[in-house]
């Protein structure tokens, strides 16, 4: 019998995440732009300054799946959250429940650790697929927001500005 297990990631997973991220980034059709790398896992996802957490499913030895998440903070509702960045599973293992199960260990970590009271993310907008996926868990696309971002020069310019 195959049986999946999550646990949180340890610094020496640095590679293995990496590798899972950027085979999200492919799926997505990121791979191009894609430039995060092992060092930059481990630099920035774990010590004291850690800024993210990151969750890792596997079966028979093998990660097959990955939930990278944050703590974020809503004004409006007066709590604590959890911010999933990115979630991938396997294909070869998808329908097997391990989205879910790394989505049950996120919110559980996350409500333990900071006492998250509600989970967000964003999706693909071509990603029918994964819109099910949350669709079916719960999720709603909230219409009075748009996630909007600032790079390159257009941040630099906000540095700029302090």
């Amino acid at each position: 019998m195959n049986t999946t297990t999550i646990r949180s990631a340890k610094a020496a997973d640095a590679p293995v995440i990496a590798n899972m991220l950027h085979r999200l980034a492919d799926d997505l059709g990121d791979g191009d732009v894609f430039s995060s790398n092992s060092e930059i896992i481990l630099r920035h996802g774990f010590g004291q300054a850690a800024m993210f957490d990151v969750v890792i499913a596997e079966s028979e030895g093998e990660a097959v799946g990955i939930a990278l998440y944050f703590a974020h903070f809503s004004t409006t509702k007066g709590k604590p959250g959890v911010y999933v960045q990115d979630l991938w599973v396997d294909p070869a293992t998808r329908g097997a429940d391990i989205g879910q199960k790394l989505l049950a260990a996120v919110a559980t970590n996350a409500a333990n650790k900071w006492d998250a009271a509600y989970m967000k993310l964003t999706v693909h907008t071509d990603n029918a697929g994964a819109k099910r996926f949350y669709s079916r868990l719960g999720f709603f696309a909230n219409a009075n927001e748009t996630p909007m971002m600032t790079e390159n020069d257009a941040f630099k310019a906000l540095l700029g500005a302090a």
